[in-house]
């Protein structure tokens, strides 16, 4: 039986039930139309012919086959204006901080990535006061890197950390399965630093159904378009946690029987990210959207299909990782990579940038050679033990997650490391470059 009611069409007979989905016969509707299905919020994942399958967002329990299914004829959307600077909102852009319902011009979430003849190529620093990542892995404005990071480690600090250190005009935050300790130490951390009107978050805790983290990076991004296209401000998205939101498609897709792919994934885990992914720009008039996210990796494992996947689709990535020497996480500087860094190395910043990164990196690789030699019993050289040396105080001094400085800082540190250390014939750099920077005295 169908019916119209105030333009919304409504039916009362279910053909097939699942665990997360529930199938009916219906006509003119719209992919992604959002439903309400026995006062359960849905949304149209497939259409075949006129049989229409639902996503039920906190799953199927309770839900008969005479159930009323009410069809709202439109997709997701998001009320986006300038009241939306420091708001915290849910999956659905509900606010969920006590403050007034959104006012201002609906979007539909979602939409097609920004076509490539109006993106302009990234050339803009975004410095994070990281040195782990603004020495050696310069982030660019318009670019979509992910951390790789164990599930113990300090990631969302880190991701807290970058929002409140970047110099961005606005920090677009989604959490997916935050643990509700994450959600307020989120909350907290920029109401302490004063930065509150320049965050917008969504959040999805652990409390809230799976299924609604699929919302949250369109949310995410639909909030960034609105002030990247329409403000023209520099945006700054940060997604944490996508193994969760990729767990959250394998229990779509597992429930609605589609055969898995690798790891269990869904066939589609690839373009299913990259839509996100790709929402990344820089766009020629100023405005731009920069994607750092979180990708949890079991065990180290990154051959697993979501960091596989990533890693086609991103532009590098940021290791996290524990120094046993130091006993802090640090930027690893063998396996981080920024593959556009060398836009604006030497560009935007100092000259001897990229002379210092590849010096440091060097004889960081030196160290852990003798690292080796000494585990395997093997007498080190003096050259060895002074790279150990190195090593330390640059992981310490640079590496380090909880070093908050800026470019300049970080590059007068690492010649201080150097001269520390080693001859001005050891380092292998530019000898205009030595006789400017090279410190006079040792202290």
């Amino acid at each position: 039986m169908t019916e119209t009611r105030a333009f919304q069409k409504i039916f009362t007979k279910i053909t097939k039930i699942t665990k997360a989905t529930c199938s009916l016969n219906a006509d003119g509707i719209g992919n992604e139309e959002l439903a309400i299905v026995n006062g359960k919020l849905a949304q149209v994942v497939k259409i075949i012919g006129n049989e229409v399958t639902l996503q039920i967002f906190s799953g199927t329990e309770g839900i008969p086959t005479d159930a009323e299914v009410i069809f709202m004829g439109k997709p997701p959307a998001l009320k986006v204006g300038d009241d939306l600077g420091g708001r915290f909102l849910n999956a659905y852009g509900r606010p969920i901080d006590g403050g007034p319902e959104l006012m201002g011009q609906e979007r539909e979430i979602g939409g097609p990535s920004v076509n490539p003849v109006r993106r302009k190529q990234p050339s803009e620093l975004i410095a994070t006061g990281i040195a782990g990542i603004d020495l050696n892995n310069t982030l660019v404005t318009g670019q979509k890197i992910p951390f790789f990071a164990d599930p113990d480690q300090p990631y969302n600090q880190i991701m807290a950390m970058v929002a409140l250190r970047a110099q961005a005009d606005k920090i677009i935050l989604g959490g997916m399965g935050l643990t509700n300790d994450d959600y307020l130490y989120f909350k907290s951390v920029f109401e302490n630093a004063g930065a509150l009107e320049r965050i917008v978050a969504f959040i999805n805790t652990t409390e809230n159904p799976p299924v609604e983290r699929l919302l949250v990076p369109d949310m995410a991004l639909s909030a960034a378009e609105y002030f990247a296209v329409e403000k023209k401000q520099k945006v700054l998205v940060l997604l944490t946690d996508m193994t969760l939101y990729s767990d959250a498609l394998s229990i779509v897709s597992n429930r609605m029987d589609q055969i898995p792919s690798k790891d269990s994934m869904p066939g589609s885990l690839y373009s299913d990210l990259a839509k996100i992914y790709e929402k990344a720009v820089q766009f020629p008039d100023g405005g731009s959207i920069t994607i750092i996210a979180v990708t949890t990796i079991s065990g180290g494992d990154i051959t697993h299909a979501i960091p596989d996947n990533t890693g086609y689709i991103t532009e590098g990535q940021l290791f996290l990782r524990r120094d046993t020497d130091i006993g802090k996480v640090i930027i690893d500087p063998f396996r981080s990579l920024s593959r556009l860094k060398q836009l604006v190395i030497g560009k935007k910043t100092r000259e001897d940038h990229s002379q210092v990164m590849n010096a440091s990196v060097r004889l960081y690789a030196d160290a852990a050679n003798a690292k080796t030699k000494l585990e395997n019993g093997f007498d080190l050289t003096d050259y060895d033990e002074r790279t150990l040396a190195f090593a330390k105080g640059y992981s310490d001094k640079l590496l380090a997650i909880d070093v908050n400085v800026d470019t300049d800082t970080m590059l007068n540190t690492a010649w201080k490391l150097l001269s520390d250390n080693f001859a001005k014939e050891e380092v292998g750099m530019k000898e205009e470059l030595v006789k400017k920077y090279w410190p006079e005295t040792k202290e």
